[in-house]
């Protein structure tokens, strides 16, 4: 549920408001962390769990529920939760239970476990009863921003982040983490307002905007969004150099083959000339000036065309053989 997620978030930011409402008090109430702890080969989960510091083996774990609907099996499964935790895990010999609701109305009591609720380690807590603390702590004060009425929350919501602002003592949160949770809260409890008319009917000025988590989770996505658009443009823009260079080289080597197979081309051509002229000499000397037609088809033969007439004319007897064999080759029809 979201509010169960808004009590834990309060918790994890502020676990010494833990401390306060289980009435535990020890020497380094900083030192305690707030985390969801899973009890292996079975399927329970705690929800909260703040682990005390090293260094204080006094101090006690506290197991955190926060129950915003009604659960007629909740007592069981927390009970359950926390004894097995304690089986399995062997921590600490110190221990307390913190349950958290909304309303009286919404808790169901289970004859069952009521023995176990009267534990002095056991300590439930009703948030409609903070409206008579004369002097809440902030964390008290974050908490009652969940229960007051709608219409009540925004205007409890700017005396705090007034006195927030002015207040002499310290403040067991940054000012920017303060204002954040608080923004957060009216985002849930008043849906149909968007965050900027949260910011506004909060006073939050453009330097509170630029410190808290949603400005910087925006800042850090448009960073990660520049990074891609970046990324992508290099490769764009890497593409691009590449097929002009590719084109560039591929002319350069397109020039060098065309050198290339120009050269060869041309030593082919000069080859078939002097064998074509080395043909026809050798013709005229043994038949005598050749026909225009016959010469001219001779001087069309290919290269290996050209190679083989030279070995057959050895055995011609005139030109009518000549006429004969250029007639059955496929480079030298007749004209």
């Amino acid at each position: 549920m979201k509010t169960d997620n808004l009590f834990y978030r309060i918790f994890k930011t502020l676990p010494v408001l833990a401390l306060e409402l289980a009435g535990v008090e020890v020497d380094n109430p900083a030192g305690y962390g707030f985390r969801a702890e899973e009890v292996k080969q079975t399927a329970f989960r705690l929800d909260g769990l703040l682990i005390p510091p090293d260094d204080d083996p006094a101090a006690p774990l506290i197991f955190l529920e926060a129950q915003a609907q009604p659960d007629h099996d909740f007592y069981g499964r927390f009970f359950s939760e926390i004894f097995l935790y304690l089986y399995r895990c062997n921590p600490r010999p110190r221990w307390r239970a913190l349950v958290l609701y909304p309303r009286r109305a919404i808790e169901r009591l289970d004859p069952c476990y009521a023995s176990l609720l009267t534990l002095p380690e056991v300590r439930r807590v009703y948030l409609e009863d903070l409206a008579s603390i004369a002097a809440p702590s902030l964390g008290l004060q974050l908490l009652r921003l969940l229960v007051v009425t709608r219409r009540d929350t925004a205007e409890q919501a700017r005396r705090l982040v007034q006195r927030l602002r002015v207040a002499d003592k310290p403040s067991p949160l940054p000012l920017a983490e303060a204002l954040d949770l608080i923004e957060t809260i009216l985002v849930y409890r008043l849906p149909k307002l968007t965050r900027q008319e949260i910011q506004a009917m909060l006073g939050f000025t453009h330097a509170d905007l630029k410190k808290s988590v949603f400005y910087q989770e925006v800042f850090a996505e448009g960073r990660q969004e520049g990074r891609q658009e970046g990324r992508q443009e290099g490769r764009q823009e890497g593409r691009q150099e590449g097929r002009q260079e590719g084109r560039q080289e591929g002319r350069q080597e397109g020039r060098q083959e065309g050198r290339q197979e120009g050269r060869q081309e041309g030593r082919q051509e000069g080859r078939q000339e002097e064998c074509v002229a080395m043909i026809l000499r050798q013709l005229q000397r043994r038949f005598g000036p050749l026909p225009a037609k016959l010469a001219r088809r001779v001087r069309n033969l290919s290269l290996t065309t050209a190679e083989t007439l030279a070995e057959e004319l050895l055995d011609f007897r005139g030109v009518d053989d000549l006429a004969a064999w250029l007639d059955g080759q496929t480079d030298s029809p007749t004209p």
